[in-house]
């Protein structure tokens, strides 16, 4: 049965929101830091890796705020993996805030996973 559990990450990225939300909702932004490839057609996105395929319905998106996408292979479920942006007021640092799911025994191996993502990211925006 399956059993995940949600679980959030939370980055700073020194970016705008602005330039930081490309890189996290277009095929060339997201190709950069996520996947070797990415094409879209009716708000299916499809990844591409290795030679490797995955299919995403984006489910929800917020103009410089939030992109939330849910596995095909998890439809009709509540699993889902978003990236949300929130600015600090004071610092005027950008968080990024990933919610994602995952079994016990692999929440480990997905976080190790997302850090890898981040960090390709934050190399590329230089921060």
């Amino acid at each position: 049965m399956d059993e995940r559990k949600e679980f959030k990450l939370e980055y700073i990225i020194k970016s705008s929101p602005n330039i930081l939300f490309k890189y996290l909702s277009t095929p060339s932004g997201i190709s950069e830091w996520f996947c070797d490839n990415v094409n879209i057609k009716d708000d299916i996105f499809n990844f591409y890796w290795d030679g490797s395929e995955d299919a995403a319905k984006m489910l929800e998106k917020k103009d410089k705020k939030l992109i939330r996408f849910q596995w095909l292979d998890d439809e009709g479920s509540d699993y889902y993996f978003e990236f949300e942006l929130k600015k600090d007021a004071l610092t005027n640092e950008t968080a990024l805030i990933i919610t994602d799911f995952a079994e016990d025994d692999e929440k480990e191996e997905a976080v190790l996973l997302w850090d890898s993502q981040v960090d390709d990211l934050k190399h590329i925006l230089g921060s």
